[in-house]
């Protein structure tokens, strides 16, 4: 699918540079970093699942103490 975004002057000829640098196509260097920005809106709910089961506090203690903090 094509689309047509518009940039700054400035920003086009930053990507243009590096682009001749790394020898890639504008439209390749902009997949690429719209593939990385896309990642990294992803949750990774692996990584984030029982990330605190080691801690000693209960949870409605630990949702507590953290309450507390806010106050």
């Amino acid at each position: 699918m094509r689309t047509i975004i518009d940039l700054p002057e400035a920003d086009r000829e930053r990507l243009d540079a590096l682009c001749r640098a790394r020898g890639l196509s504008r439209a390749e260097a902009l997949r690429q970093a719209l593939r990385t920005w896309l990642s990294a809106q992803t949750p990774d709910h692996q990584q984030a699942f029982g990330l605190w089961r080691q801690r000693p506090e209960r949870s409605l203690e630990l949702e507590r103490s953290l309450r507390e903090e806010w106050g």
